[in-house]
């Protein structure tokens, strides 16, 4: 994972310090590419411990077109339980303490994170076992999900994107228009966040199968290595299921920052060596992209150096 931790230490040297939505602040740089040869091991990065049980739930519910928190909290996937929290908060129906800025108050204040994981406990529980609070609540928008499988048509019809660029793989595979898009400007103001990762497309040469993925926003310590790994997944469960080979994963980054309370944990990562990286193994019964479960993914010979934990800015 060298182009990960190049790609670290080129913002730090040379990022810029801006303000951001979250209040937060970054330093970051714009306009910048990695390039991974998937056939070389699975790009889990190593100098950190990163969850990938995580990563290929939340990307089956992409692929699901789910767009509720409730089938990632069954799978105890809590990456986006605060942007639903957020909503319940800040909605009439929330009677409960102040949760104003719950993100930086729970970092500086013991009390309030206690009060913080109190009410979080209370969300969660209620969106798993209350039905009509998990519609209201659990509900994200028009996400990935919906986007990917569901996109709405100027006729009022959809579109199944991903269904669509299979069959495009599989019948006409030197295509230029393998391309999956997330960014539907209709859309935005109902989404929950709108989509950082924008745009992909497939490429066909030789029996293998690439993606390039145009990402608008990257928050360079917490969520880019998820997202190198959720798209080199989705790379090998669609070559799996038009029986091709896997080539590259190549990650295009616009604005690629690190928040200001992300720098130590990023100079700590920088400090450790990075190890092999693993295997992926996905079951060879299952012939549908569709038909994955969380059991049919793993990785083997994954050795990573501990978790460092860091806030989320939301």
């Amino acid at each position: 994972m060298k182009q990960y931790l190049d790609l670290c230490e080129r913002i730090l040297e040379q990022g810029i310090k801006r303000e951001d939505r979250t209040g937060t602040g970054t330093i970051g740089i714009f306009g910048c590419q990695m390039r991974f040869d998937l056939s070389k091991g699975f790009p889990l990065v190593t100098t950190k411990k990163v969850p990938f049980r995580l990563i290929a739930s939340e990307l089956l519910w992409f692929l699901k077109g789910d767009t509720n928190i409730k089938y990632l909290l069954k799978h105890n996937n809590n990456i986006w339980n605060e942007w639903a929290f957020k909503k319940w908060i800040e909605s009439p129906g929330y009677d409960g303490p102040d949760m104003t800025n719950f993100g930086l108050r729970a970092l500086e204040d013991e009390a309030f994170k206690n009060l913080y994981d109190e009410q979080m406990s209370i969300f969660k529980n209620r969106i798993l076992h209350d039905d009509a609070f998990a519609a209201t609540y659990g509900e994200l928008g028009d996400v990935y999900g919906k986007q990917w499988r569901d996109w709405k048509t100027t006729t009022g019809g959809t579109i199944d994107q991903i269904q669509d660029v299979i069959e495009q793989i599989k019948t006409n595979p030197s295509s230029r228009r393998l391309i999956v898009s997330a960014w539907n400007p209709e859309d935005i103001p109902s989404m929950a966040l709108p989509p950082c990762h924008t745009l992909f497309q497939f490429y066909v040469s030789e029996g293998k199968l690439s993606c390039q993925l145009y990402q608008r926003s990257g928050d360079i310590f917490l969520g880019i290595p998820f997202n190198i790994a959720s798209y080199a997944l989705l790379t090998h469960l669609i070559a799996h299921e038009c029986n091709l080979e896997v080539g590259d994963f190549v990650h295009t980054i616009g604005d690629a920052h690190i928040y200001v309370n992300h720098l130590e944990q990023v100079n700590t990562q920088l400090q450790r060596e990075p190890k092999p990286l693993p295997i992926l193994k996905l079951n060879s019964a299952v012939t549908s992209i569709f038909d994955f479960e969380v059991e049919d993914i793993m990785v083997e010979g994954y050795d990573p150096h501990p978790t460092i934990k860091a806030p989320v800015a939301v």
